[in-house]
């Protein structure tokens, strides 16, 4: 199976790792279109409990207009799932969509263009937030 996600786990708690990740994302260009708080949702709806978990549904407009215009079934992927989730004792970790996964349902070459674009920002905000963390504890 093809990875589909971007993931760097940080030595920062997980209140903070949502703050940071979302400050990145705007530094990125990128706006927190929606956030789902994935622990309360289940919690809720199934009674539940699972760790601190939150997706935060990134979108850059000129990104996601140029992918549409390329190929309009891409709105289905949008926008960009971000995923922070506890794992405890002072460490978050982060999955970023892979934009690239895109250029798997649409071979316009538009589309490659934005999947390029989108992931060199989102990579270097990952890389970002473990460096606000001193450091990643692992990458992927």
């Amino acid at each position: 199976m093809t990875d589909f996600t971007m993931t760097v786990t940080v030595a920062l708690p997980y209140d903070e790792a949502v703050a940071r990740v979302r400050d990145l994302l705007g530094e990125a260009g990128f706006g927190v279109l929606t956030e789902i708080d994935l622990a309360a949702t289940l919690r809720a709806k199934l009674g539940v409990e699972i760790a601190p978990q939150m997706i935060l549904g990134a979108c850059r407009p000129q990104l996601a207009h140029q992918a549409l215009q390329a190929d309009p079934r891409l709105a289905a992927m949008l926008p960009c799932n971000v995923v922070v989730a506890s794992e405890g004792e002072g460490r978050s970790r982060i999955d970023v969509f892979d934009p690239a996964v895109m250029t798997l349902f649409s071979d316009a070459i538009a589309v490659a263009e934005v999947a390029n674009d989108a992931r060199g920002r989102l990579a270097g905000m990952l890389a970002a937030v473990g460096s606000a963390a001193e450091g990643a504890i692992n990458a992927a």
